[in-house]
């Protein structure tokens, strides 16, 4: 659920399923990982209690310790039942206070969205609301076409409304700001794909969907959940009120930045709540798991019909052919040839995921208290980890073969380059894009990598390998990239299965792509930097060789304009980048909003910063034109006047002059 800038780029796009293998040309690789996969087939252990348990108490005790977590707790059901439920680690670091998995409530952040997409699909059941319609006609506000292409409630379950991605008082600083009308009012934000185009994970889109349900109920959102969703299926411990009801809060864990620091963060709001605010017990999203896998029913109780909930699972929205994507609510998550649907969930520190294999009646749910740390690969990685060793447990499926393509040097050319994310914030945080954008590179034989996400355990960048034209398969693994191409038969953008399914990656024009702009803007900045140096220490030289800097009255006067004009444009820019780095060592001046002030101060630096490149740049050519200067001193305005331009293009091309604060 956090937001989005250099962090955010490891919250990314999950999609995956590749085609076309079998048409693939070339050597086929050695078949050893197939026969090793088919004799650990063979060996396949049976999904019992006693053997889930086993498999999880030698994983999760170590992973928390490896990955500085203070408590986490795992869920699994089969065949309508809870087969195993265990806490581990600690849910309050200060008493030693275990996690129990019936009675200890975690936040499970976005997962929370599959509560408000069940709430939307049983008002479409009840014939209260259309998934085609314009949303507008539900609101009592408006949300501005694009395009001529209304959103509908359609868009906003598969995460295709085009809105920007939106950061600001996502978690407000204390549960008195929380208010879903007025944020949803006062946060809209720009629309940069057309409805339906393409993915752009959206709380915002989020939170309208559960304020239509709380319109058309006329329920407050809460309470709709309460009473439809959470008494039928008898989650007695979880609720998205905020503050917590008083008979729940004793039970709520702490959150921890990381065990070893120890230090309980304060309890997160979420705003909007839909999006993100629920609070549970591992052993009520059990029920809620089951209720998904048996067609809608926890024993007599019913959410939804069977039908419904198989719309909710099946694909609705690809990005690619053969690539899943969206379902109406869940993100498909295909693996190991099994269906998969589920969803993930973040808050600042706390972590969770939900993965239902709609094939085996079998759903698993995971979440932590701690965001963990970095150096040990976070969370996150854990996670993922520990699903993916569930998987290769008891469904073991062979490594695909792969075969080296005659065209995957010539299809690697097209395709390298810079990619920007879809789910991104284009009115104030453009900087942030360029900060996290992708490179993918190709080697001589046309293998991939992609950096700096697509990693492995030890962050070594990963190999990818042309199986089909323009798909991609991590050598020796089962994720895929696929990029997908415009009507002219250019790079448009590409997908993972790596991630989850919040994004695509479209292609970046070369003057705006990293690679370009980073090298040109340092040695800009370089230019700037050593001219205010000789600016300042110059009085002190001439001083100590008694020299005179004779110059008419007006050329003085331009030099000092232009020396105050580079001074504004160092700051200017140097500001914005040293505010880039606040924001990546604390979201939550982005979460809170409390960057925005700073952001305003910083636009109208560039605005003087862009009247400073006129007068570096009238001083150069009054330099070059009089020629009352040496050569050198000539060369080097002109060299400044050349810096000065790029960075006010950098300036204008990044939004750095906006006065826009809507993030």
């Amino acid at each position: 659920m956090t937001g989005p800038l250099k962090r955010a780029a490891a919250l990314v796009a999950c999609l995956g399923m590749g085609l076309g293998i079998a048409q693939a040309q070339g050597t086929p690789e050695p078949a050893s990982n197939s026969s090793t996969a088919s004799s650990a087939a063979n060996a396949t252990p049976a999904m019992t209690e006693a053997d889930v348990g086993s498999f999880f108490d030698g994983l999760m005790p170590f992973a928390l310790r490896r990955s500085d977590i203070a408590g986490g707790v795992v869920v699994v059901v089969k065949d309508g039942q809870l087969l195993f439920a265990r806490g581990y680690g600690y849910a309050d670091l200060a008493t030693r206070a275990p996690v129990s998995p019936d009675s200890t409530l975690f936040r499970p952040g976005s997962t929370s969205k599959l509560f408000t997409w069940t709430a939307v699909m049983q008002l479409v059941e009840r014939g209260s609301l259309q998934l085609d319609r314009d949303i507008n006609d539900y609101l009592d506000f408006k949300i501005p076409p694009r395009d001529g292409r209304p959103i509908t409630l359609h868009d906003l379950l598969t995460h295709t409304p085009g809105f920007e991605d939106a950061a600001r008082d996502l978690l407000p600083a204390s549960v008195d700001d929380v208010n879903l009308e007025h944020y949803l009012k006062a946060h809209v934000p720009a629309r940069i794909f057309p409805a339906g185009d393409r993915v752009a994970y959206s709380n915002y889109g989020c939170g309208l969907a559960g304020y239509i349900v709380q319109r058309v109920s006329g329920e407050r959102f809460e309470d709709y959940i309460a009473h439809h969703v959470f008494a039928p299926l008898g989650m007695t411990h979880s609720t998205f009120a905020q503050p917590l009801p008083a008979s729940l809060a004793p039970l709520m864990s702490k959150g921890y930045r990381t065990a070893s620091d120890g230090k309980p963060q304060p309890f997160e709001a979420v705003d909007p709540a839909p999006a993100g605010a629920m609070s549970a017990t591992a052993t009520d999203m059990a029920r809620f798991m089951i209720a998904q896998l048996q067609g809608g029913r926890v024993g007599d109780a019913s959410i939804l019909k069977p039908e419904t909930v198989s719309a909710m699972h099946e694909q609705h929205y690809t990005p690619a052919p053969g690539m899943p994507g969206y379902g109406l609510g869940f993100y498909r998550e295909d693996r190991n040839g099994l269906r998969i649907a589920g969803h993930g969930g973040d808050t600042v520190v706390f972590h969770s995921d939900l993965h239902l294999l709609l094939d085996k009646g079998v759903g698993i749910f995971m979440s932590f208290n701690s965001a963990g740390s970095p150096d040990a690969g976070g969370v996150r990685m854990v996670r993922a980890a520990i699903f993916h060793g569930f998987l290769d447990r008891y469904f073991p499926a062979p490594l695909p073969a792969q075969k080296v393509l005659a065209s995957a040097a010539r299809d690697a050319s097209k395709v390298v380059g810079w990619y920007q994310m879809t789910r991104r914030n284009d009115s104030a945080l453009r900087l942030f894009s360029l900060l996290s954008q992708f490179h993918v590179a190709a080697d001589a034989d046309g293998t991939l990598t992609v950096s700096p996400m697509l990693s492995d355990d030890a962050g070594k960048p990963l190999h990818w390998r042309e199986v089909a034209p323009l798909q991609y398969r991590e050598v020796n693994g089962r994720d895929r990239i696929h990029f997908v191409t415009r009507a002219d038969g250019s790079i448009d953008y590409w997908t993972t299965d790596y991630l989850p399914a919040i994004t695509v990656f479209g292609r970046v024009a070369g003057s705006h792509g990293a690679g370009n702009v980073m090298p040109l803007l340092g040695l800009s900045m370089f230019v700037v930097l050593a001219t205010l140096l000789i600016w300042a220490i110059g009085p002190v030289v001439r001083r100590h060789y008694g020299a005179t800097l004779e110059l008419p009255q007006a050329v003085r006067r331009f030099r000092r304009l232009s020396r105050l004009g580079v001074l504004a444009m160092f700051l200017a820019v140097a500001g914005w980048f040293a505010l880039a780095a606040a924001i990546g060592a604390n979201e939550k001046l982005l979460l809170h909003g409390s960057a925005a002030p700073w952001m305003v101060l910083l636009y109208a630096l560039g605005v003087v910063a862009l009247v400073g490149v006129i007068a570096i740049v009238a001083h150069a050519a009054s330099t070059l034109t009089r020629g009352h200067r040496s050569r050198w001193v000539t060369f080097g305005e002109t060299v400044l006047a050349l810096a000065a331009l790029y960075l006010g293009w950098f300036v204008l091309a990044f939004g750095l002059v906006s006065f826009n604060t809507h993030f």
